[in-house]
């Protein structure tokens, strides 16, 4: 795949056409008070996983409207008696779940707690997921695929719960015995990037002890670029919406604003570490860009002191990233963070 998008130069200047909804921070105040009306009761099962160094727990915790949602803790198992772990809250990409128990414990192996939350409806791609979504938005139109589902309205959209569920998420990950609840890093790549994001501002103000987000080739940024230029991926399935259904592009793009990676990435507060690839036709380097040069700065009407963040640019890749070099970046990331 050949350099489609803007120069370098250009990304790094470039902003987002994506309008935030006025009642913004109304919608996301509602939604995650009336996510909290249900007591989160996460409880964490042991679990055999043929591996002698990570101790495993099947993990379930209430997340939007008190649906049950799966995960998996993994801890190393050579920790000390009373030890606190700084916790790594990954979320996964698209169509993917949190997959076997032994399938994916490297953040464990490098010392930490790992969390790794399951996706609502998803797992049928990828990695193997074991939590339905119960809440189909029957009777509204949409294209196969979840990118459109419950597209015609805010309070239906699809990913309304699933970012309940990723907020969540670290709400149980955080109450284990063996985290740090002061610790706590939101990781992913693709949609798990677009989580983390998503996550770190609707964590700003409601969550202590975030400690920093590493998004990885993030998904789900600056809406109506991607929607344009993306050839390949989930946007496209919101593209193929529109091709049938023309007069709904107006009030679609209205709904999608408040899940836009680049609004809710605005209010974060913790430190940041991307990742973009040049020849990323899955999610664009321009979407990538917009994310990152957002994250932080906060709303129009109120503007914060900029965390510190970094991205790591990979001319030469397609949306597979840095991969295990870019693994190695974010271990030394952690490391100095934790060391300073």
């Amino acid at each position: 795949m050949p350099l489609f998008d803007l120069p370098l130069d250009q990304l790094r200047s470039y902003t987002s056409s994506a309008v935030e909804p006025e009642d913004f921070d109304d919608f996301w105040n509602r939604t995650i008070a009336d996510a909290r009306e249900f007591p989160l009761d996460a409880e964490f099962t042991p679990v055999e996983n043929l591996l002698s160094v990570i101790d495993s727990f099947d993990v379930t915790f209430a997340g939007y409207g008190g649906d049950r949602i799966k995960g998996w803790l993994h801890l190393p198992a050579n920790r000390d008696a009373g030890q606190e772990l700084p916790v790594v809250v990954q979320y996964v990409g698209y169509s993917g779940g949190r997959g076997l128990v032994q399938q994916d414990t490297k953040w464990a192996q490098a010392g930490y707690a790992h969390f790794i939350m399951d996706t609502r409806g998803q797992g049928y791609g990828g990695t193997l997921g074991a939590t339905a979504d119960p809440h189909p938005s029957a009777g509204r139109v949409s294209y196969a695929g979840l990118m459109t589902r419950g597209i015609s309205a805010k309070e239906d959209y699809y990913y309304r719960r699933v970012f309940v569920d990723a907020f969540r998420a670290v709400e149980a990950a955080r109450s284990h015995a063996w985290v740090d609840s002061t610790k706590v890093v939101l990781t992913g790549l693709s949609q798990g990037g677009g989580l983390a994001i998503a996550t770190a501002g609707l964590a700003a103000g409601r969550l202590d002890g975030i400690l920093c987000t590493m998004a990885d080739v993030p998904f789900l940024q600056d809406f109506p670029r991607a929607i344009d230029i993306a050839p390949r991926g989930p946007y496209p399935e919101i593209a193929n919406f529109l091709a049938r259904h023309r007069d709904h592009y107006e009030p679609a793009i209205r709904v999608l604003g408040y899940f836009d990676g680049v609004h809710l990435g605005r209010r974060a507060a913790a430190p940041a570490l991307f990742s973009v690839a040049l020849m990323d036709d899955t999610c664009p380097p321009s979407t990538v860009f917009a994310a990152y040069n957002a994250y932080g700065t906060g709303p129009a009407d109120a503007p914060q002191a900029h965390p510190a963040k970094s991205i790591e640019v990979y001319r030469f890749n397609n949306h597979e990233g840095g991969q295990e070099h870019h693994w190695v970046a974010q271990l030394n990331y952690l490391a100095e963070l934790l060391a300073g």
